[in-house]
């Protein structure tokens, strides 16, 4: 069945409760209104079955992961079977005894599992002890073909790096999804606020524009211990402009179509691919040029 040119990305931005079945029930409800609005690839939250946990170094908390595939995979494998729909998801994985991942899940049409990407850049910070949680991702960059088009997956802190953008659009992605979970810190909001949003939004933007393909983040919303959520999901086009964001405090199921010939006329007009020095970046797989 060949591609249709024109299809529709569903962006599922909501609040989490501390109850994971809730969540997930939430979540496909979710996707099926995304579906009913006419959705061809929904998209979810990051780690949509719980609240963002990583705030706090808590041993008890790694009983929320699930192997994977498994009872969410296949929540969402049902979903997509009967829905008729591409589905990404973002669970908590648990790999072995003490070995977690932070995994998405890619999911076609007619309810067929894909695969995996577990995100790869960790980070460390103030209430996002996620190196706590989780291994680093050992599947690389990649991207599958559904019945929607091909698609790549990255997860949230992978965002500010280009050169996963790149790779995973290297392996022929149309879309780029960022599964999400971002928010202010309650004591830096005020001074900081407008600049990290910023330069949350401006940097995937600029992944859509250096690589020509669309960008979708679906972030989540609300306050979880000291930090507020800033939601504001968005799609991107391939020259970076905004086709739809969603808004900063309240829970959103979107539809936004996207035109896969944009791609070649954004190409055609700046070949970033073409112009690419492939011989001179051998520096980019040294940590620092010193």
């Amino acid at each position: 069945m060949p591609t249709p040119s024109k299809v529709n990305v569903g962006l599922v931005q909501l609040a989490a409760s501390d109850d994971p079945a809730d969540n997930l029930a939430r979540t496909l409800e979710g996707i099926r209104t995304a579906a009913a609005k006419g959705a061809n690839i929904v998209c979810t939250q990051e780690l949509f079955r719980s609240r963002y946990f990583c705030q706090v170094e808590d041993s008890d908390l790694f009983d929320l992961a699930e192997p994977v595939p498994g009872p969410s995979t296949e929540a969402l494998q049902a979903a997509a079977r009967e829905l008729g729909i591409v589905i990404v998801g973002s669970l908590f994985e648990k790999r072995a005894p003490g070995l977690y991942h932070n995994t998405a899940v890619v999911i076609d049409a007619d309810g067929t599992y894909l695969g995996k990407y577990r995100k790869m850049h960790i980070p460390d910070d103030p209430l996002y002890y996620e190196k706590y949680y989780f291994t680093p991702g050992d599947l690389g960059f990649r991207a599958w073909d559904t019945r929607f088009g091909r698609i790549g997956v990255l997860v949230c802190w992978d965002q500010w790096y280009p050169e996963a953008a790149r790779a995973t659009a290297l392996d022929g992605a149309q879309i780029l999804f960022y599964p999400t979970a971002i928010g202010w810190h309650e004591e830096e909001r005020e001074a900081f606020g407008e600049a990290q949003h910023g330069s949350w939004e401006t940097v995937q933007r600029s992944h859509a524009v250096a690589n020509g393909v669309y960008v979708v983040a679906v972030n989540r919303i609300g306050r979880e211990g000291t930090v507020t959520f800033w939601g504001q999901s968005f799609v991107a086009d391939p020259a970076g402009q905004l086709l739809h964001v969603s808004p900063v405090d309240k829970e959103e199921v979107a539809v936004q179509e996207i035109d896969y010939t944009a791609i070649e006329t954004q190409r055609r007009g700046w070949p970033f691919l073409r112009d690419r020095r492939i011989d001179a970046y051998g520096d980019v797989l040294k940590r620092f040029r010193d």
